[in-house]
């Protein structure tokens, strides 16, 4: 008996090994579910809302290196998917969208609900069809899948609700051959890089996720040139625990130490790494780029070599033909700064540090609720966290404080909406990486704002038991914000949340909720968490004044933080 197209479709899925299917049931979804339902080896997670289905399914993906998929009914449902796929395409990593549609006699006739899917999805998918009869498959499937897999980006497949029980003619199995190239660029090519780098005395390493997977490589190519490694915060996964060359990393979350190293360089290369911010960038040295996608080539800062490749392979052969580097001025130069700023770091997130003359008189100012320091907690959740936990984080102060405060050490995982910087990522990424993987301890950074927008798929963690560590940086503003209008010499405005007390929403949900109100209650209460079996929310109230430092401050931004600081004063003086 021929397979039906919602058959075909998750009998395929579940050859390829895909275990979750998320989103939010629907009519038009209805033969996908119930094959679902019945076939073994790939389950159905229903959310509160797509948004979090598409971001969970982004997240197994990025931890498996494999295909994530999640589905939306028609219209609104598949409309709710968007801003979890454009996470997912900004990522690079391969994520399919099965999406409803109204019966396909319906198309164009401004049914009820209907949306144009490959309208609405075409910038941010590779690929996008809707299934217009049965004897497309299982041809269009395989290019779908193709598609997302290949590119490393989202593929959305419509199928009309009447579409997906009717039965495919040409039942045959789906062939989708797992195959991936390994490049290297020409021989000359990197003759002519090894002479453009054997010919600097400082040389810095700017090193990106597209070189997680050549750790052995990138350190001994550190080591022969005595180069200090400057990370992206996507590299901190894989470089930054054991490798005494990393300065951490630069940028507004980063530390003067990077940012000197790459300042004080004659030869910059960069190794798998888009780093967008450009005001960043050293301007006057040599730079050489390598990285898998020609089109990042030199599209952040002028190259005077780009080199297309793989990380590992291309440094396999460039090593024998680099001159070792004696002097090591410029790595310990690098290496003695990032220490320096580390011990800085650890003074402010002592617990005591409040209670010290230089805390006693910040605090005055800037914390008289005496609220958490968000370093402390985040240092306390290190200290705590299990060597191989996976670590979410909400776009903001939580990823500050993240990126600053744990160490990317052992086994451990990071994801974030590192790309396109959404909100609420945090707490639906969670939620996929622990049904990945149910026994690994997983924790995700939530900010207030970013948790309160998809509250609702705290029911999908308490559903499925899913042991998750949420803890909740809960300074009562849009932090990032807030910290923006001030730098720029506006008062504070449209920043400060009247949150719940979310201890009690997670209690009145189903989960363990705790809550801290101050200092003397956070070891307690990060021990209770990680302690404690099943999901827990661990909601502490932090300082909303404290501040990053950005690793290069500028005159103009501490005038601009005097201005705003003066305005909110009068502002507060006439309340």
């Amino acid at each position: 008996m021929a397979r039906t197209v919602a058959q075909l479709i998750v009998d395929t899925l579940a050859e390829l090994e895909v275990r979750h299917v998320f989103g939010v049931v629907g009519d038009a979804l209805n033969p996908l579910t119930d094959a679902i339902r019945t076939t073994e080896g790939i389950d159905w997670v229903g959310c509160r809302h797509e948004e979090a289905a598409a971001f969970a399914a982004g997240a197994q993906s990025q931890l498996s290196g494999t295909l994530g998929v999640c589905a939306g009914t028609v219209g609104p449902g598949s409309v709710h998917l968007l801003n979890g796929l454009y996470d997912a395409a900004k990522s690079g990593t391969p994520l399919l969208a099965i999406t409803g549609q109204v019966p396909l006699a319906e198309l164009g006739s401004d049914y009820f609900q209907e949306v144009d899917n490959d309208l609405l999805f075409r910038d941010v998918a590779l690929f996008r069809a809707t299934v217009t009869s049965p004897a497309q498959l299982p041809r269009l499937l395989e290019t779908v899948v193709r598609a997302a897999v290949g590119e490393g980006g989202v593929a959305v497949l419509t199928v009309p609700g009447d579409l997906g029980d009717q039965e495919v003619p040409d039942d045959r199995p789906v062939r989708i051959p797992a195959a991936r190239a390994v490049t290297r660029p020409a021989d000359e090519d990197l003759r002519a890089a090894a002479e453009l780098v054997n010919a600097g005395e400082r040389v810095t390493l700017l090193v990106g996720r597209g070189a997680r997977g050549a750790r052995a490589e990138v350190l001994e190519l550190a080591e022969r040139l005595s180069a200090p490694m400057v990370l992206t915060l996507k590299a901190k996964e894989g470089f930054e625990g054991d490798n005494p060359y990393q300065v951490g990393q630069t940028g507004l979350i980063g530390n003067a130490a990077a940012a000197h190293a790459l300042d004080s360089c004659d030869t910059l290369l960069m190794l798998g790494t888009d780093f967008p911010y450009r005001d960043w960038y050293p301007t006057d040295c040599k730079v050489v780029q390598l990285d898998l996608r020609e089109r990042h080539l030199g599209r952040r800062t002028p190259l005077d070599l780009g080199l297309v490749g793989d990380v590992g392979a291309t440094l396999r052969a460039l090593l024998p033909h680099l001159t070792p580097v004696a002097d090591r001025a410029h790595l310990d130069d690098a290496r003695k700064r990032h220490e320096d700023w580390r011990a800085e770091q650890r003074r402010l997130a002592d617990p005591q540090h409040d209670h010290r003359l230089l805390g006693r008189l910040r605090s005055a100012f800037d914390n008289r609720g005496g609220d958490v320091r968000p370093e402390a907690l985040a240092a306390a959740v290190d200290a705590c966290a299990s060597e191989d936990a996976v670590f979410t984080a909400d776009t903001g102060m939580a990823t500050v404080w993240l990126s600053r405060f744990v160490e990317m050490r052992g086994g451990r995982s990071l994801l974030g909406s590192f790309n396109l910087g959404s909100m609420a990522n945090a707490m639906p990424q969670a939620l996929g990486a622990q049904l990945l993987d149910p026994e690994r301890q997983v924790v995700a950074f939530c900010g207030d704002g970013g948790l309160s927008m998809l509250l609702g798929d705290l029911m999908t963690i308490k559903t499925y038991g899913l042991p998750v560590k949420l803890v909740v940086f809960d300074n009562r503003r849009l932090g990032m914000v807030k910290l923006e209008q001030e730098q720029a010499g506006l008062p504070e405005f449209g920043t400060e949340l009247d949150n719940p007390d979310f201890a009690a929403v997670a209690t009145a949900l189903g989960l363990t909720g705790i809550r801290v109100t101050g200092p003397g209650g956070l070891e307690e209460g990060v021990r209770r968490a990680f302690e404690t079996p099943g999901p827990v929310l661990l909601d502490v109230l932090t300082n909303p004044q404290e501040l990053a430092v950005p690793a290069k401050p500028t005159v103009e931004q501490g005038w601009g933080f005097a201005i705003a600081k003066v305005k909110e004063t009068l502002r507060s003086a006439d309340r």
